[in-house]
C-alpha cells in the first residue's frame, strides 16, 4: 500500500469516527439516565469544535446533541452558554443548510426556555436576527424551529418580548400563521401569544401586523392543538384594554368560539373560556354582546362540566357579566348560573376557586331584592357563612365571602332567608347587616312581625350580644321597639327563671 493511500485511510477513519461519535452522543442524549455520564466525560468541550466541522452531517448532529442536553435542565443550558457555544451556532446559522438551521434553532430554544437570564444570553449572542432570518426560509421545518425559539425567548418578560418585536419577528410570524402546515400555524400562534401577554403595546404590535384577522377564523379548525394556541393568543390580546378586546370581537369570533367550549380537548375549552372572560370584563357593551350571542348558557354549561382550575375562567366570566347591571345579572340567573357557582363554593378543594365563586355570587345578588332572593332561594347565605367561619379558609376567601354576604344581605328583604343567620354563631361584623335588614322591614310589615315571633327569631335576637352604642345595638333596639315591652321581656334570656321566682314567691289570696 502506498503512503498516500495509507494516509487517506487514516483520514477516512477519522471522519467516520467523528460521525459515529457525534451520532452516538446525540442518540444517548435523548435518555435522561445518560446525561450525567456524558457531562462527566466532558461532552461539551468535545462537541464544541464539531460545530465548526467541515462535514455538514457532523455539524448537525453536534448541534442536535447540544440541544438535547440543554433541553434537559438549566444547568446543562448554562454549560452551553459558559462554553461559548452560542456565538458559534449563530455565526454558522445564516450560512448552513436547512438541517443545521433546524438543529441550531433547537439549541437556542432549549437554552432560552429555562429562565429569563438564559434567554437573554441567547439574545446577547446575536441570535435574534439569525432566527428572524430563518422565518423567511422556504423550508417549513426551519420556520417552525425559529418561531419556536422566538416564542421561548419572548415568553419570559416584557423586555425580552420587546426585543423579539424590535427584531421584526411579528409580521413574519403572522405570515407563518397563514401557511398551510398545521405545525407551523400552531407554533407561530403560540409565539404571538407569548409576545402579546406582557403588555398592551406588545399586543398592539401584534394587532397592527394584522394577526387577529388570520387567527380568528382558526377557532373553527379541526385541529385541537391549533385551537389551543389560537384561543390563547386571542385571550392574551383581549385582556389588556377595551380597544384590543373590541379588535378581537370585530374579527367575528362570536358565536363561533362558543363551540370551543364543547371541544374534546380540555385545554381548548379552558382557553376559549379565558378569551370570553378577557372580553366581558371590560365594558357592559362587550358583556351584552356575549350574552346576546348565547354566551351565558354556554359558560354555565362549561362551569358545570369543568373541574378544578379549569372552572376558574368560567366562574370569573359569570361574575364579570353580573357586575355590570341588573339586566346582565338577571341573564346569569335565568341561565341557571347560580347552582354551578354554589357547587364550586362548596365542593372545590382550592380556596382561590372558592373565593372566585364567592365573588361572582356577590356580583349576581347585589343589585336588587329580586337578585338577592335568587341567591337566598339557592341557600347561598349559610354556605358563604360556612366558608367564612372555616378555620382553614384563606384570608382572601374569607374577605371575598364576607364582602359577598354584606353586598347581598343589604339587598335582601326576603326575611325567612336571613333568619338562619340570626344566630349567636354569626360574627358581629356580619350579624349587623342581617339585623339591619330586619330593622328596615319589620316596622312597616305586620305579617313579617308576626312571623318573626312565630319562627322564634325574636328569641334569638335577644340572645345577641350587642355593644352599647354600636350599630348592631341600634338595630336590635329598633326591632324590639316594634313589639310590646312584655313580649320582648318574655323572650329575653333569663325570663323563665324570673317567672319561676315569681311563682315561688307568690302567695295566694287568703294566705294559703
Amino acid at each position: 500500500m502506498s503512503a498516500g493511500k495509507a494516509v487517506i485511510q487514516i483520514f477516512d477513519r477519522y471522519q467516520k469516527e467523528r460521525v459515529l461519535f457525534v451520532q452516538a452522543v446525540a442518540d444517548r442524549a435523548t435518555r435522561p439516565q445518560n446525561v450525567e455520564a456524558l457531562m462527566n466525560a466532558g461532552v461539551m468541550a468535545l462537541l464544541r469544535p464539531l460545530l465548526l466541522d467541515n462535514v455538514p452531517s457532523i455539524q448537525q448532529s453536534a448541534a442536535l446533541a447540544l440541544g438535547r442536553l440543554a433541553n434537559y435542565n438549566d444547568d446543562l443550558a448554562e454549560a452551553v452558554v459558559s462554553n461559548d457555544i452560542l456565538p458559534q451556532l449563530v455565526y454558522q446559522l445564516s450560512e448552513q443548510n436547512r438541517f443545521y438551521k433546524k438543529a441550531a434553532a433547537f439549541v437556542l430554544r432549549a437554552v432560552a426556555k429555562h429562565s429569563p437570564q438564559l434567554a437573554k444570553a441567547v439574545v446577547d449572542s446575536g441570535a435574534l436576527d439569525a432566527l428572524v432570518g430563518c422565518l423567511e426560509e422556504f423550508d417549513p421545518g426551519v420556520k417552525e424551529a425559529a418561531a419556536w425559539a422566538l416564542g421561548y425567548i419572548a415568553r419570559h418578560n416584557f423586555e425580552l418580548a420587546q426585543t423579539v418585536v424590535d427584531a421584526g419577528a411579528v409580521p413574519l410570524l403572522v405570515l407563518c400563521v397563514q401557511e398551510p402546515e398545521l405545525t407551523q400555524k400552531r407554533i407561530a400562534a403560540s409565539a404571538l401569544s407569548d409576545i402579546c401577554k406582557h403588555a398592551p403595546e406588545l399586543a398592539q404590535a401584534v394587532v397592527d401586523a394584522g394577526a387577529v384577522a388570520y387567527l380568528a377564523p382558526l377557532v373553527t379548525s379541526h385541529d385541537s392543538k391549533l385551537k389551543r394556541q389560537v384561543c390563547s393568543a386571542l385571550g392574551q390580546t383581549a385582556k389588556h384594554s377595551v380597544d384590543l378586546a373590541e379588535v378581537v370581537v370585530e374579527a367575528e369570533i362570536f358565536p363561533k368560539i362558543l363551540t370551543c367550549l364543547k371541544d374534546v380537548d380540555v385545554y381548548v375549552r379552558k382557553n376559549a373560556a379565558t378569551v370570553i372572560r378577557e372580553i366581558v370584563k371590560h365594558t357592559p357593551e362587550l358583556a351584552q354582546l356575549v350574552v346576546s350571542s348565547g354566551g351565558v348558557g354556554a359558560i354555565v354549561d362549561y362551569v358545570n362540566e369543568a373541574k378544578g382550575n379549569n372552572r376558574l375562567p368560567g366562574v370569573m366570566t359569570l361574575g364579570y357579566i353580573s357586575a355590570f347591571s341588573e339586566t346582565l345579572a338577571l341573564a346569569v340567573i335565568v341561565a341557571k348560573g347560580i347552582p354551578p357557582l354554589v357547587n364550586c363554593l362548596v365542593h372545590e378543594p382550592e380556596d382561590h376557586i372558592k373565593a372566585a365563586s364567592a365573588w361572582s355570587l356577590g356580583q349576581i345578588g347585589r343589585h336588587s331584592p329580586d337578585h338577592a332572593k335568587a341567591l337566598a332561594d339557592a341557600n347561598v347565605f349559610p354556605k358563604l357563612l360556612a366558608v367564612y367561619l372555616h378555620e382553614e379558609s384563606s384570608d382572601d376567601l374569607k374577605t371575598k365571602a364576607k364582602r359577598a354576604m354584606k353586598s347581598v344581605i343589604e339587598k335582601c328583604v326576603h326575611l325567612p332567608a336571613l333568619e338562619p343567620l340570626l344566630h349567636t354563631q354569626t360574627p358581629p361584623n356580619i350579624l349587623k347587616y342581617v339585623v339591619h335588614q330586619f330593622a328596615k322591614v319589620l316596622p312597616h310589615d305586620v305579617k313579617a312581625r308576626k312571623e318573626f315571633v312565630s319562627a322564634g327569631a325574636i328569641q334569638r335576637l335577644q340572645d345577641v350580644e350587642a355593644e352599647p352604642g354600636s350599630k348592631l345595638k341600634e338595630y336590635v333596639d329598633t326591632i324590639n321597639s316594634c313589639y310590646p315591652e312584655e313580649i320582648v321581656r318574655y323572650y329575653s334570656p333569663g325570663y323563665s327563671d324570673t317567672l319561676m321566682e315569681k311563682i315561688d314567691n307568690y302567695s295566694l289570696p287568703g294566705g294559703a
